[in-house]
């Protein structure tokens, strides 16, 4: 995808990160590729709407990200949500950086399963009002929407053309297939499991280093 130099884009992929691994990293990277993304910025959530609280508390999930993005030139940390308080709506954060980047091309990452629960977020069709919206699929996926949900991407689909636009198109981007989850690598690790090649050493060596996800209950576990 060709953009305009003087046109930059930033991409944003929320998420727990509990911990992160190289299913976040690698889908990332190829949507930067793809839509020739100068910046993807990886958003902590605080306090998930959908989701069990974080097994990790903010600080060990923001270490965590900065040590396995260390020396990427187009990946940075925004911890933005974590110095807000209550949940961490998507349209709160895209509210947020429409501030700092009033002009500038926003891409809100998302996987196929987000997408598809899109109408249970907070003020959900706000958001492509606020930033083009990225569904990444895997190959293996199934694209199923309901009659609501596919009219909005239907409505909202991209053209090359639309590149240019800062908001208000829908983009279904091909990565790579990864099926690696928090879930199981916090399970893994309760278990005393090598999770070697599904996350970064430098992240291995800080959850030795912390004892992370060492006595959780895997009852609890949800992914991340």
């Amino acid at each position: 995808m060709v953009r305009s130099e003087n046109k930059p884009a930033i991409g944003i992929l929320g998420g727990t990160f509990d911990p992160v691994h190289f299913g976040h990293l690698r889908t990332g990277l190829d949507v930067v590729e793809q839509l020739s993304l100068d910046q993807l910025r990886l958003i902590p959530c605080a306090i998930p709407p959908h989701r069990i609280e974080p097994v990790a508390n903010a600080k060990q999930r923001r270490m965590m990200l900065e040590l396995a993005i260390k020396n990427h030139p187009k990946l940075l940390v925004d911890d933005r949500e974590l110095s807000r308080e209550g949940p961490s709506y998507t349209v709160d954060t895209l509210l947020s950086l429409r501030e700092d980047f009033p002009d500038t091309p926003l891409f809100l990452l998302m996987g196929t399963d987000a997408f598809c629960s899109l109408p249970s977020w907070s003020r959900w069709q706000e958001i492509i009002d606020l930033a083009h919206i990225v569904v990444m699929q895997r190959a293996d996926e199934a694209f199923l929407l309901s009659d609501e949900l596919q009219a909005f991407y239907d409505k909202h689909q991209a053209e090359p053309a639309d590149i240019e636009l800062n908001a208000g198109k829908i983009w279904s981007v091909p990565v790579t297939q990864m099926s690696i989850s928090a879930t199981a690598i916090r399970e893994a690790l309760e278990q005393g499991r090598d999770v070697r090649y599904l996350l970064p050493d430098a992240v291995i060596s800080l959850i030795e280093q912390l004892g992370l996800y060492s006595q959780i209950s895997s009852a609890s576990a949800t992914d991340g």
